[in-house]
């Protein structure tokens, strides 16, 4: 059996354009839906039991709602709803340990105007063991504008890739993204010198020395691609080397996308609950869903 499309919900707008992203994604991969929502413990020792069970009737009504708006319009999709008892993420990191893919909006109910990337959010990309999708909130915005391609052509995945040193699993889930959305695949090499030596955007060289450093590194990215491109030889490959950080590179590369996929490193050297500097960066200014794939070595 494939293993479920986890998605948090609160009923806020945010979190059901993420529970449509994944119920898109739960179709694709012909996978079942599991929405979960979590109710945190009580402000105080004890609270009055009208008010507790009022608390959990909203959380019933939450999903009740969920399952019925995404049974309608995804009839084939088999969805089902957990309603669960403490923190939002400490309930979706449980959830994620059997799930394919867990999908979070970046920001939920709580929070304020300006903030970009909730707690819930960076908590369970830092942390699942699955991968996870951030969907941000542009996308409460664009209801099922995001369905279809955009106009100006086929759908598109984006993922950063290191030529020198690639990763498997990330690699992997972006060529296996691109597939199920029958998607151009856009592979991102980026490489800058540390920022306190030249600009933090781009480098100062001339345009005959950068043709030659591009030209280098697109064949070793085309070396670090062939055998992703033997395994998934329907996906469409756009090998893109940038001189720029990489942050910015993924950024700039991924406008306009429809996913854009990134590493995390769980090796037990590796800070725990904590992600990098480029996760980081994309996840608070990625105007795209991003999935951060967790990969050790």
């Amino acid at each position: 059996m494939r293993l479920p499309v986890v998605a948090g919900i609160d009923g806020s707008a945010r979190s059901m354009a993420a529970a449509d992203w994944a119920a898109r994604e739960a179709t694709l991969r012909r996978a079942p839906l599991r929405l979960v929502h979590a109710t945190p413990p009580a402000p105080g020792l004890v609270m009055p039991v009208t008010a507790a069970e009022a608390w959990q009737q909203v959380g019933e009504e939450v999903l009740q709602h969920a399952v019925a708006d995404l049974g309608e319009r995804y009839r084939d999709l088999v969805v089902r709803s957990e309603h669960m008892s403490g923190y939002p993420a400490e309930t979706l990191l449980s959830a994620a340990a059997s799930a394919g893919l867990l999908v979070v909006g970046a920001r939920g109910t709580g929070g304020f105007d300006g903030l970009v990337m909730g707690s819930v959010a960076l908590s369970t990309a830092a942390s699942a063991a699955c991968p996870v999708v951030v969907v941000p909130g542009q996308a409460a915005d664009k209801g099922d504008k995001e369905e279809a391609p955009a106009a100006d052509g086929p759908a598109r995945v984006v993922t950063g890739l290191d030529a020198h040193e690639p990763i498997n699993e990330t690699a992997d889930f972006a060529f296996a993204a691109a597939r199920g959305h029958d998607a151009l695949l856009r592979v991102v090499h980026a490489w800058a010198l540390p920022a306190d030596s030249v600009s933090p955007l781009m480098l100062d060289v001339t345009e005959e020395d950068r043709a030659t450093w591009e030209d280098q590194e697109l064949l070793l990215l085309s070396d670090a691609l062939r055998a992703f491109r033997e395994k998934y030889p329907e996906v469409a490959v756009q090998p893109d080397v940038r001189l720029l950080h990489p942050a910015v590179a993924l950024l700039t590369a991924s406008s306009g996308a429809d996913l854009l996929v990134i590493g995390r490193h769980t090796e037990s050297g590796a800070p725990e609950g904590r992600l990098g500097p480029v996760a980081h960066a994309v996840l608070h200014h990625a105007r795209c869903p991003v999935a951060i794939v967790p990969y050790a070595g």
